[in-house]
């Protein structure tokens, strides 16, 4: 009989453990150990297993998605020809809004920097199609220490399923909620855009502690390339459940067009203008 001091000690589990432990899960077709069951949860996820992530443990995030999405039964529309003209489309429109759209995008930094002297843009690493990550910019809402104090609030999940939201999250600025409401902090991503690393049209990138919780059926919203807006921005945003969210999201990629690109582009513009949603 082992005592208390002769017991082995067990080993702390780094992030990079749980990561890998929860896309071996899901190359597995398996739901995630961390994760309760869908119809189990009726309330947002409010306690994410994994906060950080390094190199590393992103690209075994992104291969762990590549992986599982071999096996989706989702087909994105539209050929090569669809593929091309859209991303010409971006090109040209992010590069003609980010013309128009400098100065004030300018002047708002300002209002930021001089609420709080900190960088008034914000960087944050989400993943786009089969999982690959990169930076998204924002105009910073939050305070600058607002990704280190995660942990405080992310059991104040005001949202159904994994995506988090709280409109009285205690990090928010004076001008960041003004920000939020408007969706003029969501501008700078017209460079992501114009990059390659975003769409006008797309399911909205998720962040990697989200992704790590999905479902491989949730999955199939990163086959295509994320967006600036898709369905779910044009019919709820933060309102919207979750689950509508990833079926709008499937929806999409199962239909888009240009046809649809357009249409979507339109009842965006029409939803902005409305505050309708926004958070």
């Amino acid at each position: 009989m082992l005592t208390s001091e002769s017991k082995p000690k067990q080993r702390k589990l780094s992030e990079e453990d749980v990561t890998r432990d929860m896309l071996q899960s899901l190359e597995r077709g398996e739901q995630p150990k961390a994760t309760p069951p869908q119809s189990d949860r009726k309330e947002g996820v409010t306690d994410y297993p994994i906060l950080n992530f390094d190199e590393r443990a992103l690209r075994l995030l992104h291969q762990g998605v590549s992986e599982t999405l071999k096996t989706s039964k989702v087909k994105p529309a539209g050929g090569k020809v669809y593929e091309v003209s859209k991303r010409l489309f971006d090109i040209v429109a992010s590069a003609g809004a980010l013309t128009v759209l400098a100065l004030p995008i300018g002047v708002v930094a300002l209002l930021i920097y001089m609420e709080d002297k900190g960088n008034p843009f914000f960087s944050q690493v989400r993943l786009t199609k089969d999982g690959k990550p990169f930076k998204m910019y924002k105009l910073r809402t939050m305070c600058v220490d607002a990704e280190a104090r995660f942990a405080e609030v992310m059991k104040q999940n005001q949202t159904d399923g994994i995506a988090f939201k709280n409109d009285k999250d205690p990090r928010i600025t004076r001008i960041g909620g003004f920000l939020r409401k408007t969706s003029i902090d969501e501008l700078p991503q017209l460079f992501n855009t114009l990059r390659g690393d975003m769409s006008i049209i797309g399911p909205r990138p998720p962040l990697p502690r989200e992704v790590v919780l999905y479902t491989p059926e949730q999955m199939d919203r990163l086959l295509v390339k994320g967006g600036l807006s898709c369905i779910c921005q044009t019919e709820g945003r933060s309102d919207m459940e979750f689950d509508k969210w990833v079926e709008g999201d499937v929806k999409y990629i199962k239909t888009r067009s240009p046809k649809l690109d357009l249409k979507l582009i339109f009842k965006t513009v029409a939803a902005v203008l409305r505050c309708k949603g926004a958070k």
